[in-house]
């Protein structure tokens, strides 16, 4: 059986990052499957979905990595042909991947101690968001 849930969040960009942990369990719950694999995933060219330990240092970390590894200073072709200045979200969003695939067993997600689902906008602009979990199971 395949069962499909959307939610929204709201996005400030620039590495906004938000806990969606809570959000994918309870798409999971309400689907009533025992028992299969949740994907989530984001329609988006600019932001993506990891796992990280949502905390504070880790959080700030993240950020300048991306700032180190794709910076917004940086000239980006894609700006020279949009003229939108989101050519390092582009390419942020594109290390990560839109998607994560998650297995989950008695309706509850399979994840590690310290590891949490975690939405990454990196556009350059506020926006709403919209996250797919599809869940295939039994």
């Amino acid at each position: 059986m395949v069962v499909t849930h959307e939610f929204h969040i709201a996005c400030r960009g620039f590495c906004d990052m938000h806990n969606i942990t809570d959000a994918v369990s309870a798409a999971v719950q309400a689907s009533e499957l025992q028992g299969g694999i949740a994907t989530v995933f984001t329609p988006s060219a600019t932001s993506a979905i990891t796992t990280v330990e949502y905390e504070s240092g880790m959080l700030a970390d993240f950020e300048a990595l991306f700032e180190r590894i794709a910076a917004q200073a940086w000239r980006y072709k894609h700006n020279d042909r949009w003229h939108d200045g989101n050519g390092f979200s582009h390419v942020r969003a594109a290390l990560l991947g839109p998607s994560l695939s998650v297995p989950f067993s008695d309706r509850q997600l399979i994840l590690g101690t310290w590891q949490e689902i975690t939405f990454i906008d990196f556009d350059n602009r506020h926006r709403q968001r919209r996250i797919i979990v599809q869940m295939v199971g039994e």
